[in-house]
C-alpha cells in the first residue's frame, strides 16, 4: 500500500480546510494510506516513508508561511537524493495572488527532483485589510470541491501506479 503525505500549515483555517478536503478526496482510493501532518510536526522520516506529497500553505507577505519554510528547511537535506521522482502537488490559500508561494514550493520540489503531477491550486480569499487577513477563513464549497478533486486525482494516480 502506498502513502500520500499531506503537509500543511494554517493560521486562520483556510489552508487547513483545503488540506482536509484534499485528504477526504484522497481517502477514496482504496490502495492508498493518507497521512496529514501540520508542518511543525512533519519530520524527514515522514517524507522518506511516503510515496507522494501534497504541500498546502497560506501565502504570507507574498511567500510561503514561515512554518512551511521551517518544514522545508528541516527536511530538505535529510531527504535530498532519497525521494527523487516521487509525485507531488501544491495548494496555496492566498489573499490576492499566491503565485510566488507556488514558485517557492516548486523550486524546493525541483531541488528534491519531485515530479509535479497537477497544476498548482490557488484559492484566493481576497483578504486585503489587516482585519480580513487575520480573520478566520471560510473556503467556499466550490473551492473545497477543487481541493477534493486534486486529492482524489493524486491518490488515483498513485494507486494505479501512473505516478
Amino acid at each position: 500500500m502506498k502513502t500520500l503525505l499531506i503537509v500543511h500549515h494554517s493560521m486562520t483555517g483556510g489552508t487547513r480546510q483545503m488540506a482536509e478536503a484534499a485528504a477526504e478526496g484522497a481517502r477514496n482510493e482504496p490502495m492508498l494510506q493518507v497521512r496529514s501532518l501540520q508542518a511543525q510536526q512533519a519530520q524527514p522520516a515522514d517524507l522518506l516513508q511516503a510515496d507522494g506529497y501534497l504541500f498546502a500553505t497560506p501565502e504570507n507577505l507574498a511567500a510561503i508561511a514561515g512554518l512551511m519554510k521551517d518544514f522545508f528547511d528541516r527536511c530538505y537535506y535529510p531527504a535530498l537524493g532519497r525521494i527523487e521522482g516521487r509525485p507531488y502537488a501544491v495548494m496555496v490559500c492566498a489573499g490576492s495572488d499566491g503565485s510566488n508561494a507556488v514558485r517557492q514550493v516548486e523550486r524546493i520540489a525541483t531541488g528534491w527532483r519531485l515530479k509535479a503531477v497537477a497544476p498548482a491550486l490557488i484559492v484566493c480569499t481576497h483578504a486585503q485589510t489587516p482585519e480580513a487577513i487575520l480573520a478566520p477563513k471560510v473556503i467556499a464549497p466550490e473551492e473545497l470541491a477543487r481541493c477534493r478533486e486534486l486529492g482524489a486525482g493524486l491518490a488515483a494516480g498513485m494507486g494505479l501506479g501512473v505516478f
